[in-house]
């Protein structure tokens, strides 16, 4: 059986369009949909039975909105769902190892572009082994699709563009192919992004890469994959500055970003990198962080 499609879902409205934006793509992939809420007793001593049979109708009762807006919008969506005892951070965690792709939700930040990502979904990111989706509240269907001829919103147009982050220098095929066939899924173009720093090497010579140089090796780089995808229009961009601020402005009106998190020993334990912390706080699209070796 093909692994499903899962969000976590604990009511909020984050996390309902988190279960929305898996519903589509659940159906993009022929997958089914599961949803997963996690909750803990808590409880004083010799109150656990009272307490726990609280939060198993609590999760039901969650679970059975997140139920009714999915089957409102989109009545043939295969789906089943899961409520289990833990933290939400371990729950999810195991969810992610059963998923072809994990999708969570995210507030939008009010007044500015971006997300207020709790230590959850922060927690997921940085040890997950299948990739992520983070989506904002207020995400909907339309937000896909690039706009109608007269500028309202649409779900019958072509959808927005899939923004991959690229490190040239990094061999990170699980995350290129992962935008490529989000792209394919899609019938979207590929936006390919690479951020160089002025003045500074590519590789351990002593000569900086320029612009043209490091474009050649953006095209090298994704060669490959185009032979794979011949249907998936491709365009790259390589630009100046830290990727960090490169990634936010390109993901700006796309349909979703693809960024890659390595899976590395750390002193400290598991973590977010600086690039994949700041574009999950300040991209205003879904964002998904494929693990790679």
């Amino acid at each position: 059986m093909l692994a499903p499609v899962i969000a976590g879902v604990d009511g909020s409205a984050e996390s309902l369009a988190a279960a929305e934006w898996a519903a589509r793509e659940a159906e993009r992939r022929g997958r089914r949909l599961r949803l997963v809420y996690a909750w803990q007793r808590g409880a004083r001593p010799g109150r656990e039975a009272s307490a726990g049979a609280v939060q198993r109708h609590l999760a039901r009762r969650v679970l059975r909105q997140a139920e009714d807006r999915i089957h409102a919008m989109s009545p043939g969506t295969h789906l089943d769902d899961e409520s289990a005892q833990g933290p939400a951070t371990e729950v999810l965690l195991h969810a992610a190892g059963q998923a072809d792709l994990l999708v969570l939700g995210s507030r939008g930040l009010s007044g500015f572009t971006g997300f207020l990502v709790g230590s959850v979904a922060l927690g997921v990111i940085a040890s997950a082994e299948r990739p992520v989706v983070l989506v904002r509240a207020g995400e909907e269907a339309a937000d896909e699709h690039l706009p109608a001829a007269d500028g309202s919103a649409s779900t019958r147009t072509g959808c927005r563009d899939v923004v991959l982050g690229v490190d040239v220098a990094d061999g990170c095929d699980e995350v290129i192919g992962f935008a490529f066939e989000e792209a394919r899924l899609r019938g979207a173009r590929l936006r390919a992004v690479y951020a160089r720093q002025a003045g500074a090497p590519l590789g351990p010579g002593p000569h900086e890469t320029s612009a043209d140089t490091s474009r050649e090796l953006l095209d090298d780089r994704l060669r490959a994959w185009g032979e794979k995808y011949p249907d998936v229009e491709t365009l790259t961009t390589v630009a100046t500055g830290r990727a960090q601020s490169v990634l936010v402005r390109a993901a700006s009106g796309a349909s979703l970003l693809v960024v890659g998190h390595r899976l590395a020993e750390r002193p400290v334990g598991p973590r977010t990198g600086p690039v994949t912390h700041a574009v999950v706080h300040h991209v205003d699209c879904p964002v998904a962080v494929v693990p790679h070796p």
